[in-house]
């Protein structure tokens, strides 16, 4: 009889394990991703004006209740409200926007809970760097139990001095991310590709040999300028 609880403690012991490496994984791709898009743009000299990380999980309608408590505990300076059947939560903090909403489903069928966090920075600059190296894991640990997909996006504009057309910048930014366009969108102010790059390793799924996309657009507001957005394995953000 005694051997039963020893053999429990193994399962336990084993399922943190587990837990412990999918989150890693979650925080060494979300921070490889990120990381490598503002790399690659930095040595294009291009501004950074915007970066977000978006990472969402299924989770069992039967632990929902014991994660929000324990998120509640944990981040009780944030702002939490409960509408429509979402359940949000935001942090108070003014250059790193942090959310986490909950949302609960049940079209035609069983119930299927939704667990999405998404950062946001208007800046890429040491303080981004810090919490990209110290908040990001604790946050993903926290919130997800390992099995959570992961989305990085960066905005920026790209100094037009020289007036070159779009398919010039995206050939140019191509290039610089040594990726192949799988197809694209091509107008006269505005241009999408989706693309594979060798530099990311999540693909947005087997069917789809994909795993980049790039917006770019001319504008004449505020006077004129092409910003573009970049995101693997998709853009998540509106362009």
């Amino acid at each position: 009889m005694k051997k039963i609880p020893f053999i429990l403690s193994i399962f336990g012991i084993i399922g943190f394990i587990v837990l412990q490496a999918g989150n890693k994984t979650i925080v060494a791709d979300a921070d490889h991703e990120i990381k490598t898009l503002a790399s690659v743009l930095q040595d294009e000299n291009i501004l950074i004006t915007g970066w977000s990380i978006y990472a969402r999980e299924t989770m069992e309608e039967e632990n929902v209740e014991d994660l929000v408590k324990e998120l509640k505990v944990q981040l009780s300076d944030w702002t939490w409200s409960h509408r429509n059947g979402e359940l949000t939560a935001v942090s108070n903090s003014s250059e790193i926007q942090e959310k986490i909403k909950i949302v609960s489903t049940d079209t035609n069928g069983p119930i299927h809970t939704y667990v999405m966090y998404e950062v946001r920075g208007q800046h890429w600059n040491k303080n981004t760097e810090t919490f990209l190296n110290k908040n990001l894991p604790g946050r993903i640990f926290d919130i997800f139990r390992g099995n959570a997909t992961t989305f990085s996006c960066i905005e920026g504009e790209i100094n037009d001095k020289i007036k070159s057309a779009l398919p010039v910048y995206k050939t140019k930014l191509l290039k610089a991310f040594q990726a192949e366009e799988v197809e694209g969108l091509e107008e006269d102010s505005f241009i999408s590709t989706s693309a594979v790059s060798p530099l990311f390793d999540n693909s947005l799924s087997n069917d789809h040999e994909m795993n980049m996309q790039l917006g770019l657009r001319k504008t004449d507001r505020l006077g004129a300028k092409t910003t573009f957005v970049v995101g693997t394995p998709i853009i998540t953000i509106e362009y």
